[in-house]
């Protein structure tokens, strides 16, 4: 029987979380039921989702940033569906690809920096082992620098460079490495100093948090990388292809000089596993150092034409539409409304953005009603807090949010670059009436999240009883 993936999508309707309970994460199921978060998505375009009922959601979140020119972008589509009619062959290895070549020199066009070479992998952790592997080869030293609440990838080398200990508990030994305060030159000197040190890695835009980086900072970071002969390496994972409003957050500080530079989520436009590590020659040269060692760090899938089209199209797509300056206007606008209403809300301690990443950062109230509120919920969880706005913008605002980073109490957005000033109203009005439900104590909000706190809390004592 031929395949027929119309009727198998049928056939199953609704049993999203019955399968990927029983056969993928049942506590990721688990938890996304717990929150009310275990909707089935049916289709998607632009900004935009429906679920299998039909309704519409604004995406704040674009698949963690996957998704800058939007869902479903027609002219990536009909660059696929024409590559795909062409028969066009792929991955014989034993050949140079044209449309690597020609996506490698798009891409130092973009980057710049005088970078010589482009190593194509398949996903962010996966370029960020690569910079860690190309650094201790080319420097001959092999402990890692990084900055506090950096993010770079689960895989065991970029796992070393996590800011976060709870991604690092119980995974065994990992290689050299130290964390720094994020911002801090004098500990960066300092680490720099042992004369240890391959690489310093650092996001020019935090995910984790959506930290902007003090005026100066980057530049006087790869200074002082060149004066103690480490490398400056900028993972643009997720704040590259235009999210900060220019091609590379490291764009917006003149004087930055990095050695090698990062690029994956949305390089494709969100079709096709795609990443890019852009370097000097001098690092490449290290590596592929004779012609018996020109394979010596390879990837099967990097050279895939296939992402090779998504990555040309979706460039095209991010300079046809103007979405860099669309990112610009949308975050200033959607960051200046929102600093508009944090006087009203006690709750709310910061607004931050560069572009579209933005970040909307709770702290302690001032009133001693709401400061027990706000107490009662973080000795429950100290993750919850967030859920209390995430939950209501989903469930009664078609909203999806999320939290910028575990025992975090910030909320990170990060839409598609194709938002207008409509999707703008529509998530600040529900910002605004969900923070006047939460600044109401005792209420409906308070009550839910309690519930919600002590049935998370009940499942995981029953579960660990059951073991």
């Amino acid at each position: 029987m031929p395949f027929d993936l119309d009727k198998l999508i049928s056939e199953h309707a609704g049993e999203n979380y019955a399968l990927y309970a029983a056969h993928v994460n049942p506590r990721f199921a688990r938890a996304l039921s717990i929150i009310g978060f275990d909707r089935c998505y049916a289709r998607a375009e632009g900004a935009y989702l429906w679920d299998t009922d039909g309704r519409k959601y604004l995406d704040m979140l674009a698949g963690y940033g996957a998704f800058n020119i939007g869902r479903n972008h027609p002219v990536v589509k009909k660059a696929l569906n024409d590559f795909m009619a062409a028969d066009v062959a792929s991955l014989v290895q034993m050949e140079a690809p044209l449309l690597c070549g020609l996506l490698a020199d798009e891409l130092k066009r973009r980057v710049g920096y005088g970078l010589d070479y482009v190593y194509f992998g398949s996903t962010g952790a996966e370029a960020n082992e690569t910079a860690i592997k190309f650094a201790r080869r080319a420097t001959g030293r092999s402990r890692i620098v990084y900055a506090a609440s950096g993010f770079h990838g689960l895989t065991t080398g970029a796992l070393a460079l996590n800011g976060s200990e709870v991604f690092k508990e119980n995974f065994g030994d990992l290689i050299a490495s130290a964390k720094v305060p994020f911002g801090d030159l004098p500990a960066l000197e300092q680490a720099l100093a042992a004369g240890d040190v391959a690489a310093f890695f650092i996001e020019p835009v935090q995910g984790k948090g959506v930290n902007i980086p003090p005026e100066g900072y980057l530049a006087e970071a790869g200074r002082l990388c060149r004066k103690h002969g480490a490398l400056f390496v900028a993972d643009e994972v997720q704040s590259g292809i235009g999210r900060t409003g220019k091609f590379l957050a490291l764009h917006h500080e003149d004087g930055a000089e990095p050695d090698m530079v990062i690029v994956s989520k949305s390089l494709s436009g969100g079709f096709v596993p795609i990443s890019a590590v852009v370097m000097r020659a001098g690092i490449y040269d290290k590596v592929y150092s004779s012609l018996d060692r020109a394979v010596v760090h390879s990837s099967t899938f990097g050279k895939s034409n296939f992402a090779m089209v998504a990555g040309l199209a979706a460039l095209s797509v991010v300079d046809d539409e103007g979405l860099m300056d669309n990112a610009t206007a949308m975050g200033d606008l959607l960051g200046t409304r929102l600093r508009e209403l944090a006087p009203r809300y006690e709750f709310i301690k910061d607004i931050r953005w560069r572009g579209l990443m933005l970040a909307i950062e709770f702290g302690k109230p001032k009133s001693l009603k709401l400061r027990a509120a706000w107490k009662a919920v973080n000795t429950l969880n100290e993750d919850l807090f967030c859920q209390a706005v995430t939950i209501p913008l989903l469930a009664d605002h078609g909203i999806l949010t999320q939290v910028a980073g575990n025992r975090m109490t910030t909320i990170k957005l990060i839409p598609p670059l194709v938002v207008t000033e409509a999707d703008i109203a529509w998530f600040v009005s529900a910002f605004d009436t969900v923070m006047a439900d939460l600044h109401r104590f005792p209420g409906p909000a308070w009550e839910s999240l309690n519930r919600i706190a002590r049935n998370a809390l009940g499942r995981g004592r029953g579960k660990a009883a059951a073991e």
